[in-house]
């Protein structure tokens, strides 16, 4: 397809991740890939953790180094906002004026953090993570003695207080839910979670939402929904991002927590796609729509809708995982369950030493494992079956969860040891 375009809208990882596999696989059209950010496409897992502290330069967490894009003939349109794509036009529009016109469009635009439309939520002090430029100011905060509140204990709430607390910062956490990472992993593994960050000097405020930030002009306090205050030198907020579909606002394109696509990152717009945080996917293993927002992901359908563009006949199925780290912790996730019947434990949540299985209806919908990651790696072929299995067989720690996993594949029906 030598004479085509292709205009990728968003310079995150996604779609970093598909102009890379569209030159890897072959592509040898024009590509244009539009970012609004001043960075080429760079991880985000370190902005939390390892940059954040210190221990990472923010080079290390490039994609491909930023000369290879002008090395491989991809035009890299850096500071770049995009404001609307055009498909009747076939043109994707830009804040400056300018526009570029495309044969196909991929929409990888991510989301944006969610705010807090509260008194003081613009003071002095307020911080949120997202780009490299909130963690370098972040990080400016982050000294010794001082005190943060944050607002938020989901996984970027988590590994923020988590580094804090490396960093020596005194951390005191707001979190609507009864413990951290609830809506995700549960408060059986959440309260796991709790003890340790508590161990480590975290205070919480569980079932609290921020009633407002108090301060003349910088943040000095804040003030739950129960009156309880919290006096603090920075704030930082994390409870979540909503998909970046600003982009598409006019236009055909189907939008419900997201851009909707297909099994093959296909929007209901010809030659438009849609991958990464900003997609809700009809996934085939899972039979829904999910909209995951895991680095993992971010890659993976980003290549996955690179190949689509160019035609290749294949369905993104990947079962989806995802890791934290916190403190000397690691905990690893794959699959997806929104809810579950039963949380089916192999070893134990006491000694922090387990592998947790979502069950509905007898089938295994996610994995979860603290410090066990091979593990939870093995367990692929389990969440794909989508056959039920025996429990007993799941907390046996004799039974090879690799082998359960391809036996149930295999057979179809039933599972053996």
């Amino acid at each position: 397809m030598p004479s085509q375009r292709f205009v990728i809208v968003g310079a995150g990882l996604t779609g970093g991740a598909a102009a890379s596999t569209l030159r890897d696989e072959g592509f040898d059209g024009e590509i244009v890939l539009i970012g609004e950010e001043p960075h080429a496409p760079y991880e985000r897992p370190p902005l939390s953790k390892e940059y954040l502290r210190g221990e990472q330069p923010f080079e290390k967490g490039y994609l491909r180094p930023p000369e290879w894009y002008e090395q491989n003939g991809v035009g890299l349109r850096l500071a770049t906002r995009a404001t609307r794509v055009d498909v009747a036009d076939r043109v994707v529009h830009l804040r400056d004026g300018g526009f570029v016109r495309y044969d196909r469009a991929l929409v990888a635009t991510g989301g944006r953090n969610r705010r807090l439309a509260v008194a003081g939520a613009d003071l002095d002090g307020m911080h949120e993570l997202r780009t490299r430029e909130d963690a370098d100011a972040l990080k400016a905060e982050a000294v010794p003695g001082r005190r943060a509140v944050l607002v938020g204990a989901g996984f970027i709430g988590a590994e923020v207080a988590a580094s804090l607390r490396t960093l020596g910062v005194e951390v005191e956490v707001i979190e609507l839910f009864r413990t951290p990472l609830q809506r995700v992993v549960g408060p059986e593994v959440g309260r796991v979670f709790e003890a340790i960050h508590r161990e480590h000097g975290v205070r919480f405020h569980f079932g609290q939402s921020v009633q407002r930030f108090e301060g003349s002009n910088r943040v000095e306090a804040v003030v739950t929904d129960r009156g309880v205050r919290i006096g603090c030198d920075f704030a930082v907020v994390a409870v979540g991002i909503h998909p970046a579909t600003g982009v598409v606002d006019g236009t055909p394109i189907d939008v419900e927590n997201g851009i909707l696509a297909d099994e093959r990152c296909r929007t209901n717009v010809p030659d438009v796609y849609a991958a990464g945080d900003v997609a809700n996917h009809l996934h085939p293993l899972f039979g829904r729509l999910l909209r995951v927002e895991h680095y993992d992901n971010a890659l993976k359908q980003g290549a996955a809708a690179a190949r689509s563009m160019m035609g290749q006949d294949a369905v993104f199925d990947d079962p989806h995982w995802f890791w934290s780290d916190q403190y000397e912790h690691n905990l690893q996730y794959l699959g997806h369950a929104p809810a579950w019947d039963e949380l089916v434990v192999r070893g134990s949540l006491k000694d922090r030493r387990f592998v947790g299985f979502y069950v509905r209806n007898g089938v295994v919908d996610g994995v979860v494992g603290l410090d066990a990651g091979n593990d939870v790696r093995r367990c692929a072929a389990l969440v794909r079956a989508r056959r039920p299995v025996d429990p007993a067989l799941l907390r046996d720690e004799d039974v090879d969860l690799k082998k359960l996993g391809r036996d149930l594949l295999r057979a179809g029906t039933g599972a053996g040891r």
